[in-house]
């Protein structure tokens, strides 16, 4: 059965003062958030959440890695704690109101509208917000004090809306935090799903260690559209290499070969314009250092979806490889590494 939250059943003006009312609350809340929280926030990119992963695992003595998801967040908020955490910090009944209509708006499924008594509406502007009011106060301000009041090593937290990240120094730690929180989502109609939710053995003693009891190499875990991977570098020193996460770049390639079939009978100039566009916005996200493979590799295989959609204009038409290579060089940007290293722009964006 396929279920989508229905934002789209919103009026235009309702998502007009939804805009409106988001940027105001966003204004309030910013004072509140935590510093490790990054999703949906003014200021604040995915990019700035994978940085502060990185240099955290650098900085701190992390050995172990609590990858956990969430299972269907958005469809789990629990209305009525939320309406509870909204009261702390907004005190206006008309925007409670407001807020409450929106939650209402019901979902569509196989095409029908039905009320539910549960989640949040993917898709309208609001529900970003909401997602990081919930989850300050069920996880973020405890996440916070469970740190302080009962690790006994370094603990590190990077939530990027409903994806979020823990490292731990000591596996004891590590267990009894992911047991205390789900208790905690419990409590508030939230749940970890047990089969994506894993603790993992990452950090700069995790090769040492498994090689010292002949295990293999450490697990590796995925982040905002990266693995990540437990590495070293040419001169033996530690270091998080990120590479495109597999699912997310088969299924981009998907869309583009999917897309540039349907394109095929434009002209070849436009055609150029929009993969040019796409190669582009993928370097600007993925090409980090590390990742020159896989970047490189995108391109490649936009390329040969292209050069597929052009002899399929006809069935006369032969496009050789030469003269293919001559239009991706045309059009496609090369491959090249967009970002600095995670732990410089870090360092510069949160000086000691």
């Amino acid at each position: 059965m396929t279920r989508h939250y229905a934002a789209s059943v919103a009026s235009l003006e309702d998502k007009i003062v939804q805009r409106a009312v988001t940027g105001v609350l966003n204004a309030v809340y910013e004072a509140d958030f935590a510093g490790f929280s990054y999703g949906f926030r003014p200021g604040r990119s995915p990019h700035d959440a994978l940085d502060a992963l990185t240099a955290g695992i650098y900085r701190k003595k992390v050995s172990w890695v609590l990858d956990a998801d969430i299972r269907d967040f958005f469809g789990s908020l629990d209305r009525d704690w939320l309406g509870r955490f909204l009261r702390h910090r907004i005190a206006d009944e008309r925007v409670l109101r407001l807020i409450s209509k929106w939650l209402a708006a019901g979902v569509v499924e196989d095409g029908k509208l039905s009320e539910t008594e549960q989640g949040s509406p993917q898709g309208a502007s609001v529900s970003p917000l909401l997602a990081n009011v919930y989850l300050h106060y069920v996880l973020d301000l405890w996440a916070d004090w469970w740190r302080k009041r009962h690790a006994r090593g370094d603990v590190i937290i990077v939530r990027f809306a409903d994806d979020f990240v823990v490292g731990f120094q000591y596996r004891d730690d590590a267990e009894e935090f992911q047991s205390a929180l789900r208790e905690r989502f419990a409590e508030f109609s939230l749940e970890l799903h047990p089969e994506k939710t894993r603790l993992i053995e990452f950090g700069r003693y995790a090769v040492p260690r498994r090689k010292a009891r002949g295990e293999g190499k450490p697990e590796t875990f995925s982040f905002l559209g990266f693995t990540h991977i437990c590495a070293v570098t040419r001169r033996g020193r530690f270091w998080v290499r990120r590479v495109t996460d597999r699912k997310r770049l088969r299924a981009k390639l998907r869309q583009v070969r999917t897309e540039i079939m349907r394109r095929r009978h434009l002209p070849v100039p436009e055609q150029g314009r929009w993969l040019a566009s796409v190669v582009t916005g993928h370097q600007n996200y993925y090409a980090v250092h590390g990742n020159y493979e896989a970047v490189s590799f995108f391109r490649y295989e936009v390329t040969r979806h292209w050069h597929h959609a052009l002899k399929r204009r006809s069935q006369k038409n032969r496009l050789p490889w030469d003269r293919m290579n001559r239009l991706a060089k045309r059009w496609l940007p090369r491959t090249r590494i967009t970002h600095p290293y995670p732990e410089q722009r870090f360092a510069a964006s949160h000086p000691w």
